[in-house]
């Protein structure tokens, strides 16, 4: 592979996770759902069209017929008067209408025939575009409810981490805690021997009356000691 399709496959690769980023798939199937319902709607114009364009041929039929039945009447009147040339004349121009009137009985026909196709592919689109609304429908559901698991998967992956931060934080201070009472522990018991001077208020004379008490009192106890053992 090649320095370019390299740099290619890497822009394809970034387009794709950026596309995937800022597609909502429940807006690209509501946008399917309103293209079907589009070709619906035209399908019943054209339904609406044809059975229109039949209409018309069929107020046109009626007019022919009734003028048939006027140039038909108008030829026996004419015969009844002794006018054999007006009832030709009448006769020929009802001839004349007659073959409109087959012409127009084949276009009804065949605008019947396109009219009861188009109902029935009408009938066929409305039954798979309601079949495509119920599974969009689904599809939004699950997408919806998928969505709200990982935002809430995300939120305690959150807690999580921030709680082992906390614990993390807690460890540190307990840490801290145990070594200030261990250097406290430390400067009593250097207090206690001497190695420090306490600056706390008492004086060295203070500190000498005190040993010299604990000490009279150890003494005391001892001899008390000795007198009980001679006994």
């Amino acid at each position: 592979m090649g320095f370019l399709d390299r740099v290619s496959t890497v822009v394809q690769a970034k387009m794709n996770k950026i596309m995937d980023k800022i597609e909502d798939p429940r807006e690209t199937l509501d946008l399917s759902y309103e293209k079907q319902l589009q070709l619906l709607q035209n399908v019943k114009r054209g339904v609406a069209e044809v059975t229109t364009s039949k209409k018309r041929i069929e107020l046109q039929k009626a007019k022919l017929q009734a003028s048939i039945d006027k140039l038909d009447s108008q030829a026996k009147e004419a015969l009844a008067a002794n006018r054999e040339d007006l009832a030709r004349k009448a006769l020929e121009n009802k001839a004349g209408l007659q073959s409109q009137f087959a012409s127009m009985d084949q276009q009804i026909a065949d605008l019947n025939d396109q009219q009861q196709k188009l109902i029935a592919a009408e009938s066929r689109l409305a039954a798979k575009v309601e079949s495509f609304r119920t599974k969009k429908e689904t599809i939004k559901a699950q997408y919806s409810a998928a969505e709200a698991q990982v935002k809430v998967t995300e939120s305690v992956t959150g807690i999580s981490e921030e709680m082992a931060d906390v614990g993390m934080a807690v460890q540190r201070a307990e840490e801290k805690t145990d070594n200030m009472k261990a250097r406290s522990a430390a400067l009593d018991e250097l207090l206690e021997s001497g190695t420090l001077t306490d600056f706390s208020g008492d004086d060295e004379l203070g500190r000498e009356l005190a040993k010299a008490k604990a000490q009279s009192s150890v003494d005391d106890e001892l001899a008390k000691m000795k007198a009980e053992m001679k006994k």
